[in-house]
């Protein structure tokens, strides 16, 4: 019977992945896209017996073809951190499912395999602004400083990788990527030898380059909020630019805000690092929105609710610094 590999095309749905086929190796058909695009399943028409692995995508995003696919006779495994909404119990399905701030999909799988890649887990781990619990998962290792900041920087050009309206926004399509990776067991040889490295790294130089000449429309104590042009290095830039102010000023909560060509806009949401939560909660009140308590996004913010999604950004992290304090 053939195998569906599902996955999300940022670097923890594609370390995800790469983990969990060096352990277990098969031919699959690949079913990815740009980071946003977490419908995934949507995109899968599979026969009864077949196989399908679902990794870092949310459940409750899909579940109506979840079910389809379970009703069809489908055997699926499924990996995630995202938020589920109500668990489906079904023969045919396998889940696991933890939602604390501090994993991410790689993460799980590294628990799933025994810790049998655990520098391919950190790279999804670094990827997904995680650094602690990526520095953890390696910590047995006892590597240096420079090795930590090569899986660190892997981990954000894979990520930064998956960020854009389209394809066509990216530098590489992540199921090419993910295909780039599978050669290497080892992610140091990846970086020394692999081409695609540098060209991710050179892209990711030249558009925070461009981020990081921004000024905030406003900041305070508690948040701070950035608009960014309707570009496409905007759009690739946006995700990781996010995670990079999240650590830089890890009191505050942070939003990117990036235009469209409608005059709408994609919103990017990063919780402070101090209190991990919230994200969430603020997207999902948004049609399009979802995410974890950590980092969160909306597909789509019409231009006549930008000024809701303030308010209520500005309320839900001033809440929950002052839940911190207490």
């Amino acid at each position: 019977m053939n195998t569906i590999d599902v996955f999300n095309g940022d670097a923890d749905g594609i370390c995800a992945l790469h983990q969990l086929r060096l352990a277990m190796p098969t031919k699959s058909t690949l079913v990815t896209g740009v980071k946003r695009d977490i419908s995934l399943l949507g995109k899968v028409y599979a026969e009864r017996g077949e196989h399908i692995m679902v990794l870092d995508i949310s459940m409750d995003k899909n579940r109506e073809d979840l079910l389809r696919l379970l009703d069809k006779g489908c055997h699926i495994h499924y990996v995630d951190h995202h938020f589920p909404g109500e668990m489906i119990e079904h023969p045919g399905l396998i889940t696991m499912i933890d939602t604390a701030p501090a994993t991410c999909t790689s993460l799980l799988i590294n628990r799933y395999l025994e810790n049998r890649y655990p520098l391919w887990a950190a790279v999804g781990a670094y990827g997904d602004n995680l650094h602690e619990s990526a520095q953890a998962v390696i910590r047995h290792l006892s590597l240096s400083d420079e090795q930590h900041e090569l899986l660190s920087n892997l981990g954000l050009y894979l990520n930064y990788n998956g960020y854009g309206a389209t394809l066509s926004d990216l530098a590489i399509a992540p199921d090419k990527l993910y295909l780039k990776l599978k050669p290497y067991d080892d992610p140091f040889k990846f970086i020394a030898l692999e081409p695609v490295y540098k060209q991710l790294q050179q892209s990711y130089l030249s558009d925070i380059e461009k981020a990081l000449t921004l000024k905030a429309e406003f900041e305070d104590e508690h948040t701070a909020l950035y608009m960014l042009p309707d570009a496409a290095w905007a759009r690739r830039v946006s995700g990781v630019f996010s995670n990079q102010l999240a650590r830089n000023n890890p009191a505050r909560a942070h939003a990117i805000l990036v235009l469209l060509n409608d005059g709408g806009f994609q919103v990017s949401v990063r919780a402070s690092l101090d209190t991990k939560e919230g994200a969430d909660k603020l997207c999902c009140d948004f049609p399009s929105g979802g995410g974890r308590k950590m980092a969160a996004g909306i597909n789509y913010l019409p231009k006549s609710n930008v000024e809701l999604f303030i308010d209520k950004f500005r309320a839900v992290f001033s809440e929950q610094a002052l839940l911190a304090i207490k």
